[in-house]
């Protein structure tokens, strides 16, 4: 059995990551209604509205495009759709009516944001999309920019997806069919279907000999994935590997992993601090290494342009990483 020991220092970092993620937040966004400002004073307003600064990565993406409307001497308005579909609609709606000089948005529903990007154009005012794209993901490739959006700041997803499943194949077994399980995020969101794609794609184009055993949704947090992992161990107790679609349900399932006694191998995408830490010390196996401060300034730069940029798609590498080349990805969320 492999044993996956966790040292004091990682449960320390994890109490002092979560303290400062929960500072961060609470500086990032007003309690009562989910809206903070920052930049400078007199300067162009762009507003961004974002699925909710309760995620680590979306807070993340928050900081990026203020700090970017900082540099130029413009203000950045966040507005927190708090998970709410509804509340994110009028948002826009708001951004809108106040005439800001451009919107970003992460969609918590891409098929609903194609309404949102026409009413901006209706009233003339730049709008982006930022994580996530806008359209039917099951159709559209992110690199095809929706029509009447400025960009698409984002990760290729379906390429993130490919980068876990190519580490993954490295731990897969030999000479039987690997059981895999994948832990998805959460209903709704177009990155489940595009990380779940890239990484069966590449278990394929790989040969990989494998089934998929159970698929569960994690709700992109720790305690998601944990309870997720904990449910298909219960079925499945020699499930070879764990894919999970975001680094936060990574850290959860190796919790479940750990208390299991189990041997299963763990891969998540994003590159957070957390996950960072733990495949340093050897709890994590590899995950796919995210900026999402880059695609917040991105998203801004974008904006601030005041037309269509080329490439319309902006993004940046995603470098798949393991314990032996953990450094190269510096944990932004």
């Amino acid at each position: 059995m492999r044993v996956r020991p966790i040292p004091m220092a990682l449960c320390a970092l994890v109490a002092v990551v979560a303290a400062a993620s929960l500072v961060g937040v609470r500086q990032a966004a007003r309690a009562a209604n989910g809206v903070a400002a920052t930049g400078v004073a007199g300067g162009p307003r762009y507003g961004l509205s974002t699925v909710g600064l309760s995620y680590p990565f979306a807070a993340a993406i928050a900081k990026g495009f203020g700090d970017a409307a900082t540099r130029a001497g413009a203000t950045a308005i966040v507005l927190d759709a708090k998970g709410d579909v509804q509340k994110q609609a009028n948002d826009i709606d708001d951004l809108i009516a106040q005439k800001v000089a451009g919107i970003a948005v992460m969609p918590l529903d891409s098929v609903v944001a194609q309404g949102w990007v026409r009413r901006a154009n209706a009233q003339r005012v730049p709008i982006a999309a930022v994580a996530a794209l806008v359209g039917d993901p099951k159709t559209r490739s992110v690199q095809d920019v929706y029509p009447g959006l400025v960009a698409l700041a984002s990760q290729d997803e379906v390429a993130a997806g490919s980068a876990a499943g190519t580490l993954a194949r490295r731990w897969l077994p030999q000479g039987r069919p690997a059981k895999v399980a994948v832990i998805e995020g959460a209903a709704g969101f177009p990155e489940v279907e595009q990380r779940a794609r890239g990484f069966r794609d590449a278990l394929d184009a790989g040969g990989a000999r494998y089934t998929i055993v159970a698929s569960q949704p994690g709700n992109w947090t720790s305690e998601g994935g944990e309870a997720a992992c904990q449910n298909i161990l219960a079925a499945h107790p020699d499930i070879d590997l764990f894919y999970n679609e975001a680094d936060d349900m990574a850290i959860g399932c190796a919790r479940a992993v750990r208390a299991a006694g189990s041997e299963a191998r763990l891969v998540g995408v994003g590159g957070s601090k957390l996950a960072i830490a733990s495949i340093k010390a050897g709890a994590l196996d590899g995950t796919v290494c995210f900026k999402p401060e880059a695609l917040g300034a991105l998203a801004f730069e974008a904006l601030a342009a005041k037309q269509a940029v080329e490439p319309r798609f902006r993004t940046y590498p995603i470098p798949a990483v393991t314990r032996a080349t953990v450094a190269a990805c510096v944990g932004q969320w």
